[in-house]
């Protein structure tokens, strides 16, 4: 009985990993196009799996999303303790900043989970709070330098961000995948007691046009 059963729960096991993986590729490439609020069906259709299998693997969206994005997640908080490392502030924020914004430009569903509240989402409760800790220890390293202009907050830096970041998908699909530097380096200078020269080119007329275009109204997804 005990052999039976062995040969009988492997290639269960064995299905049960792969539709799981399935699962985890399919709603990563749907989340990319279409953000996080995109339909579960539509996950479970991409990984030509049914919805039943969908939800046995993960009871709610926001397993699903943490399962997709962990790693990923985990990339940013590194970047955070590389950048408190860093021999000065500006290396620091700009080391740090440049690898989230670079993040935020990969595609929709990472910018909609660093962007907005996400609830149930464990790796992303955790990452939040390394974030802010970093900027934080960053912050106050410079206005002890007398690097960073000294009226500014945590939750100035970080309410910035969120907007900003929020752009960023809209910017680049609408120009180029790196046009994110400039308004990132704007902002980096806004926090500075004299500000210096931007890197790039200002966007044109019909290069913002393009972006506002792109960046709203929002619709929910199609199905």
């Amino acid at each position: 009985m005990s052999v039976g059963a062995g040969r009988g729960t492997g290639p269960q096991r064995r299905d049960a990993r792969r539709n799981r993986e399935l699962l985890v590729e399919a709603a990563h490439e749907v989340f990319t196009e279409q953000g996080l609020q995109a339909p579960l069906d539509v996950i479970a259709r991409r990984a030509g799996i049914g919805n039943a299998t969908l939800y046995r693997h993960f009871p709610t969206r926001a397993a699903l999303i943490d399962a997709v994005f962990r790693d990923q997640l985990g990339e940013t908080v590194a970047a955070g303790e590389l950048a408190r490392t860093a021999p000065d502030t500006w290396t620091g924020l700009h080391t740090y900043l440049r690898a989230v914004f670079h993040t935020l430009a990969a595609d929709r569903g990472t910018n909609d989970l660093m962007t907005t509240h996400v609830q149930g989402v464990e790796a992303l409760d955790d990452v939040h709070a390394h974030n802010r800790e970093t900027l934080e220890l960053l912050l106050a390293r410079g206005r002890e330098e007398g690097a960073i202009r000294s009226d500014v907050t945590t939750q100035d830096v970080l309410f910035a961000l969120a907007a900003l970041g929020r752009a960023v998908p809209a910017l680049t699909a609408a120009t180029a995948p790196d046009t994110w530097r400039r308004p990132l380096a704007l902002f980096l200078d806004s926090l500075r007691p004299a500000p210096e020269s931007l890197p790039g080119s200002a966007l044109t007329a019909d290069q913002l046009a393009d972006v506002l275009r792109e960046l709203g109204p929002h619709r929910a997804p199609s199905r």
